[in-house]
Protein backbone atom coordinates (compact mmCIF):
# COMPACT_ATOMS: atom_id res chain seq x y z
CA UNK A 1 0.00 0.00 0.00
CA UNK A 2 1.01 3.61 -0.49
CA UNK A 3 0.24 5.56 2.68
CA UNK A 4 -0.11 9.30 3.11
CA UNK A 5 1.08 9.86 6.69
CA UNK A 6 -0.05 13.26 7.96
CA UNK A 7 1.63 14.76 11.04
CA UNK A 8 0.02 17.73 12.78
CA UNK A 9 2.24 18.97 15.61
CA UNK A 10 4.36 22.14 15.76
CA UNK A 11 7.27 20.58 17.67
CA UNK A 12 9.74 18.41 15.77
CA UNK A 13 10.75 16.66 19.02
CA UNK A 14 7.18 15.98 20.18
CA UNK A 15 5.80 12.57 21.06
CA UNK A 16 3.54 12.91 18.01
CA UNK A 17 6.63 13.26 15.82
CA UNK A 18 7.98 10.10 17.47
CA UNK A 19 4.70 8.33 16.73
CA UNK A 20 4.92 9.39 13.07
CA UNK A 21 8.52 8.15 12.84
CA UNK A 22 7.54 4.84 14.45
CA UNK A 23 4.59 4.47 12.07
CA UNK A 24 6.72 5.27 9.03
CA UNK A 25 9.41 2.76 10.01
CA UNK A 26 6.82 0.05 10.71
CA UNK A 27 5.03 0.69 7.41
CA UNK A 28 8.26 0.57 5.42
CA UNK A 29 9.32 -2.59 7.26
CA UNK A 30 6.02 -4.13 6.12
CA UNK A 31 6.76 -3.28 2.49
CA UNK A 32 4.51 -0.22 2.24
CA UNK A 33 5.59 3.07 0.72
CA UNK A 34 5.08 6.23 2.79
CA UNK A 35 4.59 9.88 1.88
CA UNK A 36 5.13 11.89 5.09
CA UNK A 37 3.21 15.16 5.06
CA UNK A 38 4.36 17.21 8.07
CA UNK A 39 1.85 20.06 7.93
CA UNK A 40 3.91 22.45 10.06
CA UNK A 41 7.26 21.66 8.47
CA UNK A 42 5.81 22.11 4.98
CA UNK A 43 4.21 25.42 5.96
CA UNK A 44 0.61 24.38 5.26
CA UNK A 45 -1.79 27.32 5.59
CA UNK A 46 -4.95 26.04 7.31
CA UNK A 47 -7.04 29.12 6.53
CA UNK A 48 -9.87 28.56 4.07
CA UNK A 49 -9.43 31.48 1.66
CA UNK A 50 -12.24 33.82 0.64
CA UNK A 51 -12.21 32.62 -2.99
CA UNK A 52 -12.26 28.98 -1.84
CA UNK A 53 -15.36 29.54 0.28
CA UNK A 54 -17.17 31.65 -2.32
CA UNK A 55 -16.59 28.96 -4.95
CA UNK A 56 -17.47 26.01 -2.73
CA UNK A 57 -20.38 24.96 -4.94
CA UNK A 58 -18.69 25.74 -8.25
CA UNK A 59 -18.08 22.86 -10.64
CA UNK A 60 -15.24 22.25 -10.89
CA UNK A 61 -14.16 23.55 -7.49
CA UNK A 62 -10.82 25.38 -7.64
CA UNK A 63 -8.18 23.57 -5.56
CA UNK A 64 -5.24 25.39 -7.17
CA UNK A 65 -3.86 26.61 -3.83
CA UNK A 66 -3.58 23.05 -2.49
CA UNK A 67 -3.13 21.06 -5.71
CA UNK A 68 0.17 19.56 -4.55
CA UNK A 69 -1.39 18.03 -1.45
CA UNK A 70 -4.51 16.98 -3.35
CA UNK A 71 -2.26 15.04 -5.75
CA UNK A 72 -0.57 13.33 -2.82
CA UNK A 73 -3.95 12.37 -1.32
CA UNK A 74 -5.17 11.01 -4.66
CA UNK A 75 -1.99 8.94 -5.04
CA UNK A 76 -2.49 7.22 -1.68
CA UNK A 77 -4.20 3.91 -0.90
CA UNK A 78 -4.38 4.74 2.79
CA UNK A 79 -4.36 7.75 5.08
CA UNK A 80 -2.88 7.79 8.58
CA UNK A 81 -3.19 10.90 10.73
CA UNK A 82 -0.91 11.60 13.70
CA UNK A 83 -1.95 14.44 16.01
CA UNK A 84 -2.66 15.48 19.59
CA UNK A 85 -6.19 16.28 20.72
CA UNK A 86 -6.41 19.80 22.10
CA UNK A 87 -9.63 20.87 23.78
CA UNK A 88 -11.21 17.57 22.63
CA UNK A 89 -10.64 18.48 19.00
CA UNK A 90 -8.14 18.56 16.14
CA UNK A 91 -5.23 20.99 16.11
CA UNK A 92 -6.24 23.97 13.96
CA UNK A 93 -3.79 23.02 11.22
CA UNK A 94 -5.40 19.58 10.82
CA UNK A 95 -8.90 21.08 10.77
CA UNK A 96 -7.65 23.38 8.01
CA UNK A 97 -6.28 20.35 6.14
CA UNK A 98 -9.80 18.88 6.09
CA UNK A 99 -11.39 22.23 5.19
CA UNK A 100 -9.06 22.93 2.29
CA UNK A 101 -7.96 19.52 0.96
CA UNK A 102 -11.07 17.41 1.59
CA UNK A 103 -12.88 19.66 -0.83
CA UNK A 104 -15.65 19.21 -3.40
CA UNK A 105 -14.38 17.26 -6.39
CA UNK A 106 -11.60 15.78 -4.26
CA UNK A 107 -13.09 14.06 -1.20
CA UNK A 108 -16.74 14.26 -2.21
CA UNK A 109 -19.21 15.55 -4.75
CA UNK A 110 -22.34 17.55 -4.01
CA UNK A 111 -25.45 15.62 -4.98
CA UNK A 112 -27.11 17.44 -7.88
CA UNK A 113 -30.41 17.87 -6.05
CA UNK A 114 -28.60 19.34 -3.04
CA UNK A 115 -28.34 18.08 0.48
CA UNK A 116 -26.12 15.06 0.91
CA UNK A 117 -22.62 14.53 -0.38
CA UNK A 118 -21.28 11.59 -2.37
CA UNK A 119 -17.94 9.94 -1.42
CA UNK A 120 -15.15 10.48 -3.92
CA UNK A 121 -11.99 9.19 -2.21
CA UNK A 122 -12.42 5.72 -3.66
CA UNK A 123 -8.65 5.24 -3.61
CA UNK A 124 -8.51 5.40 0.22
CA UNK A 125 -9.07 1.92 1.67
CA UNK A 126 -7.50 2.51 5.08
CA UNK A 127 -8.15 5.55 7.29
CA UNK A 128 -6.37 5.47 10.64
CA UNK A 129 -5.57 7.99 13.35
CA UNK A 130 -2.87 7.84 16.02
CA UNK A 131 -3.64 10.43 18.65
CA UNK A 132 -2.95 11.52 22.20
CA UNK A 133 -4.99 13.43 24.73
CA UNK A 134 -4.14 14.92 28.09
CA UNK A 135 -7.44 13.76 29.56
CA UNK A 136 -8.15 10.38 31.16
CA UNK A 137 -10.07 7.88 28.98
CA UNK A 138 -13.27 8.22 31.00
CA UNK A 139 -13.50 11.98 30.40
CA UNK A 140 -12.92 11.55 26.67
CA UNK A 141 -15.30 8.59 26.24
CA UNK A 142 -17.95 8.90 28.95
CA UNK A 143 -18.18 12.62 29.61
CA UNK A 144 -17.31 14.05 26.16
CA UNK A 145 -18.58 11.17 23.99
CA UNK A 146 -15.27 10.72 22.15
CA UNK A 147 -15.86 13.65 19.74
CA UNK A 148 -12.70 13.27 17.64
CA UNK A 149 -13.39 9.60 16.94
CA UNK A 150 -17.00 10.39 16.01
CA UNK A 151 -15.96 13.21 13.68
CA UNK A 152 -13.33 11.10 11.95
CA UNK A 153 -15.29 7.85 11.64
CA UNK A 154 -18.90 8.97 11.18
CA UNK A 155 -18.19 12.25 9.48
CA UNK A 156 -15.04 12.52 7.46
CA UNK A 157 -14.20 8.86 6.73
CA UNK A 158 -17.78 7.67 6.14
CA UNK A 159 -18.77 10.63 3.98
CA UNK A 160 -15.60 10.76 1.88
CA UNK A 161 -14.31 7.20 1.47
CA UNK A 162 -16.70 4.34 0.82
CA UNK A 163 -16.04 0.98 2.57
CA UNK A 164 -12.94 2.38 4.26
CA UNK A 165 -11.28 0.51 7.14
CA UNK A 166 -11.24 2.98 10.02
CA UNK A 167 -9.20 2.66 13.18
CA UNK A 168 -8.14 5.09 15.89
CA UNK A 169 -5.48 4.34 18.49
CA UNK A 170 -5.32 6.85 21.33
CA UNK A 171 -3.12 7.34 24.33
CA UNK A 172 -4.94 9.05 27.19
CA UNK A 173 -3.43 10.93 30.14
CA UNK A 174 -0.57 12.04 27.90
CA UNK A 175 0.57 14.77 30.29
CA UNK A 176 1.27 12.17 32.99
CA UNK A 177 2.55 9.40 30.73
CA UNK A 178 5.70 7.68 31.92
CA UNK A 179 8.46 6.62 29.53
CA UNK A 180 7.20 3.04 29.98
CA UNK A 181 3.66 4.01 28.97
CA UNK A 182 4.96 5.93 25.95
CA UNK A 183 7.10 3.00 24.83
CA UNK A 184 4.12 0.64 25.21
CA UNK A 185 2.01 2.94 23.04
CA UNK A 186 4.65 2.93 20.30
CA UNK A 187 4.77 -0.89 20.45
CA UNK A 188 0.97 -0.99 20.12
CA UNK A 189 1.23 1.11 16.96
CA UNK A 190 3.97 -1.13 15.53
CA UNK A 191 1.86 -4.24 16.18
CA UNK A 192 -1.23 -2.69 14.57
CA UNK A 193 0.70 -1.66 11.48
CA UNK A 194 2.28 -5.12 11.18
CA UNK A 195 -1.26 -6.49 10.60
CA UNK A 196 -2.03 -4.22 7.63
Amino acid sequence: MHILLVLAHPLSDSFAAGVAATAQAALEKGGHSVDLLDLYKEGFDPRLLEDERRGYFDTPYDTTAVDGIVARLRAADGLILVFPQWWFNFPAILKGFFDRVFAPGVAFDHEQSGGRILPRLTNIKLFWAFTTTGSPWWIVKLYMGNPVRRLLKRGIAAFCAKDVKFRMISMHDMDRATPVKRAAHLQRIEKAIARI
